[in-house]
């Protein structure tokens, strides 16, 4: 039978929101999945944007190529939003990195946790 353990993003400090520093690629740290194939993380992601002016939000998972690797690419994100879920549940494994830049730095905050199966 599978056990699953939840914690913070690992680019996450104490469960505390990551700011979007990044304005281009690659992004800023969010999630380092599990290493081997093993095991996976299920992913959940939302994004704010925490200032007066809209923002776009590109997430990177796995690479920076585009698109191949973009789970969102150029994504609006209204001024002073409430969360909006971005990941609900993919799933990562093999040290996959997940990133995000976006259009104005520090912007937008991601929050989220993961589920580790095993």
């Amino acid at each position: 039978m599978a056990t699953v353990t939840g914690a913070p993003l690992s680019g996450s400090t104490n469960g505390r929101p990551i700011p979007v520093a990044a304005t281009s690629t690659p992004g800023t740290l969010i999630h380092t999945a599990v290493a081997g194939t093993s095991a996976f993380d299920e992913l959940y992601i939302w994004a704010t944007n925490v200032t007066a002016s809209p923002a776009t939000l590109t997430i990177e998972f796995g690479g920076t190529t585009d698109p191949g690797d973009h789970l969102v690419k150029g994504y609006a994100v209204g001024a002073n939003s409430l969360p909006i879920p971005i990941s609900l549940g993919q799933r990562l494994n093999n040290t996959v990195v997940v990133r995000a830049f976006s259009g104005t730095g520090s912007a937008i905050n991601i929050t989220g946790f993961y589920n580790r199966v095993q």
